[in-house]
Order: structure tokens, then C-alpha cells, then sequence
């Protein structure tokens, strides 16, 4: 149960990585995307009741937007996700707290009903500072090869390999578009490539708000 002190240092701190306000619930898609980040990324809190600007304005319906907020990590998710609730007083207000913890099963994606994700067309969200923002196709695999429990503990390290360390130590980053570029191989080997390098703990990935991720070295 989360305490009365911890949503006010909640609200203090702001929006960011693990927090995101809600003046009311707007619809299920537009808060599935929310969970969903979450869930993909480190776990969050999502306050309802709290606009943007710290202004409480508390829920409208206890009932109503408890079930709401439970239909949606239940069926508007895939897998569904897992959450946690309590309405806490603040102001003579009453604030819905969502606590959305870390999947194991991840990548969580919008119900779609389908029986497999689709790398094309499923909309998976990861959470970027303080934003909920669509995952990029070698952020899914990697999710997906962390979910397996799939790690490279040998891997050769060949030509490709060897063009992605020299661009790291011209320029500290890389992307897919870059490496295909240089070693003069197509975007979905250079993706598999630094997918790779990733699993085998030697690159580190990372995700812009505008939905494209690059690679830097890890450690």
C-alpha cells in the first residue's frame, strides 16, 4: 500500500522515467500505452487526478475509474499487465495510484489479437525520460531475447563487428542506418549485427522519443 507521503513526494518530484500524471482517465488505448512503457521499462506509477502541472483535481468516481484502470491492464494489454492500486486523500481529494511493476514477460504490446507480435505493426512502448514512446524494432528483439533468458556467451568478432568498434571510437555512437552505410550490408543485417553485440553485453542500447534507438559501447 503506498502512502500519503510518498504520492505528495511523488507529485513534488514531477513526470519522469517512473512517473506519469493523469488528470482523469481518457481512454483505455491512451492508458494501455502508458502501462505498457512501464512494464517494458522499469515499472512507474501513474497518478489519476493529477494534471501535468502538479494541479490536483483528485477522480470523479472511485468505482468507475478503479474498474476502468483494471479492465485496461487486463484486456487492452497483451500479455496483460500487472498492477497494483490504492486511492489516497490528498486535498480532501481522492487520487487513483496505478503502480505498475517491471515485466518478466516482456515485450508487452496494444491488444491486438493476434497470436504472435508482429515486429511491423505492434504497437510496444518503452518508457523515454518522461515520455511513453513507441519501441524500435531491435528494442523489441532485444526485449524479447531478455524475456527468453537468451544471452550470447560466445560470439566471434568478425568484419562487421570490427567497422561498429571503430565507429564507436570516432564518433561514441552508432545506428543501424550508420553501420549499414559503412560496412556496406543492408539495414536488417546491420541490425542483427548490433543486436548481437548487445546480447553479448558489449553494446548497450538506447531509445530517442522519436522512436529510433543507437548503440554505444557498454560499460
Amino acid at each position: 500500500m503506498i502512502t500519503r507521503k510518498r504520492v505528495l513526494d511523488l507529485i513534488d518530484k514531477g513526470e519522469g522515467l517512473n512517473v506519469e500524471f493523469k488528470q482523469r482517465f481518457s481512454s483505455h488505448e491512451k492508458i494501455a500505452k502508458e502501462m505498457i512503457a512501464f512494464a517494458n521499462t522499469r515499472g512507474g506509477f501513474i497518478l489519476f487526478g493529477v494534471d501535468d502541472d502538479k494541479s490536483i483535481y483528485g477522480i470523479e468516481s472511485e468505482k468507475s475509474d478503479l474498474d476502468l484502470v483494471k479492465e485496461t491492464a487486463a484486456k487492452f494489454c497483451e500479455p496483460p499487465v500487472e498492477i497494483n492500486i490504492d486511492v489516497v486523500e490528498i486535498d480532501n481529494k481522492d487520487l487513483l495510484i496505478a503502480e505498475v511493476t517491471e515485466s518478466k514477460k516482456k515485450p508487452h504490446r496494444i491488444q491486438d489479437y493476434k497470436k504472435d507480435l508482429s515486429l511491423n505493426d505492434a504497437q510496444v512502448y518503452v518508457r523515454v525520460n518522461d515520455k511513453s514512446v513507441l519501441a524500435s524494432k531491435e528494442m523489441i528483439k532485444l526485449l524479447q531475447s531478455k524475456s527468453a533468458g537468451k544471452t550470447l556467451e560466445k560470439y566471434v568478432v568478425g568484419d562487421k563487428e570490427k567497422i561498429v568498434f571503430n565507429l564507436l571510437d570516432k564518433q561514441e555512437t552508432v545506428t543501424v542506418k550508420e553501420l549499414s552505410k559503412f560496412a556496406n550490408i543492408s539495414d536488417r543485417r546491420a541490425s542483427r549485427t548490433l543486436i548481437k553485440l548487445v546480447r553479448a553485453n558489449l553494446l548497450l542500447i538506447h531509445q530517442k522519443e522519436n522512436g529510433e534507438s543507437y548503440f554505444t559501447y557498454a560499460g
